[in-house]
């Protein structure tokens, strides 16, 4: 399998020169305090919270793996779930779906580790909008309560067509990957969804750290996880890489709707990003160089 380090390097240029825009608007002193910040206390907490939040989503993996016959050590399992982190710089994060793939002895065949993959992304999207609920109702009420009973009896009627045998039948015979996918989510339900809520509750916890940090406006723990999630799931709708500039205007918007200046709010977006969505990408890099150049039990290419 080939990997588009290219694009790859082309997206990291992007998300470089967009976050360099940004700071460029705020005022000098603020980009060294937020610098400052991310090496305090506050920052490492929520650098914490952002790990534990990648090794809940990693048990989930493991979980899923196992269930395809591949039962890793913990250690060695997490290592390779963070080495696919190196990856989600694409459209829609599909590059994290190399993750089966990457594993020297005994990977997963592409149509497995693409359904494990639609798993994840099932799963983090379920969660994410039971948080984004409040910050869309009030976005909703406040554009038009029209909108909002539309879209609550248009999410109704898909839930009632879904809920329909046959057409849930239908759907996973047009899509072999999906119908694996269900396989993993109908096993266990509570534990893969305990384990996905708690980890983006976590992240909304990193979210209002850097955001009472900052000295803005307060942000309770319901409304920083809800603005976050809101933000994700725009993000992953827009289909840019890791969403970039849908997630950051998303957040941008609802802060400066809540009383946040334009120089505090930009200040908080990038570093949400830089914590959130960076920090993994480091992280996944990490684990994958020591995957491959130390203990070489991941591969980079097609199988020998």
């Amino acid at each position: 399998m080939k990997f588009p380090l290219l694009r790859w390097l082309v997206v990291a240029g992007l998300a470089l020169s967009l976050y360099a825009g940004a700071l460029f608007l705020v005022e000098q002193q603020q980009i060294g305090r937020a610098l400052t910040l991310l090496l305090s206390w506050p920052g490492l907490a929520a650098a914490a919270l952002c790990l534990l939040s990648y090794l809940l989503r990693g048990q989930r993996w493991l979980g899923w793996m196992r269930q395809q016959g591949r039962d890793y050590p913990l250690p060695t399992g997490l290592r390779y779930y963070l080495a696919g982190y190196a990856f989600t710089p694409t459209p829609g994060n599909l590059g994290e779906a190399v993750r089966g793939l990457l594993p020297v002895r005994d990977p997963l065949p592409v149509g497995t580790s693409l359904a494990v993959f639609g798993a994840e992304r099932v799963a983090d999207l379920l969660a994410l909008l039971l948080l984004a609920l409040p910050m869309l109702g009030w976005w909703l009420m406040r554009v038009s309560p029209g909108w909002t009973v539309g879209l609550l009896m248009l999410g109704l009627l898909v839930v009632l067509v879904l809920s329909r045998r046959t057409a849930r039948t239908a759907l996973l015979q047009r899509l072999p990957w999906l119908a694996q996918a269900w396989t993993c989510l109908i096993r266990r339900p509570a534990l893969w969804f305990g384990l996905t809520l708690s980890a983006w509750l976590l992240q909304g916890m990193a979210v209002m750290l850097m955001a009472n940090a900052l000295g803005g406006p307060p942000l309770p723990l319901w409304q920083a996880s809800s603005m976050y999630a809101l933000a994700m799931v725009g993000g992953a709708l827009s289909m840019l890489p890791a969403g970039l500039g849908g997630t950051e205007a998303l957040l941008l918007a609802q802060l400066l709707s809540h009383a946040w200046t334009l120089d505090q709010a930009l200040l908080l977006t990038v570093v949400v990003r830089l914590l959130t969505l960076w920090f993994a990408v480091v992280l996944g890099l990490a684990c994958l160089f020591y995957s491959f150049a130390v203990r070489k039990d991941l591969r980079l290419g097609p199988a020998a």
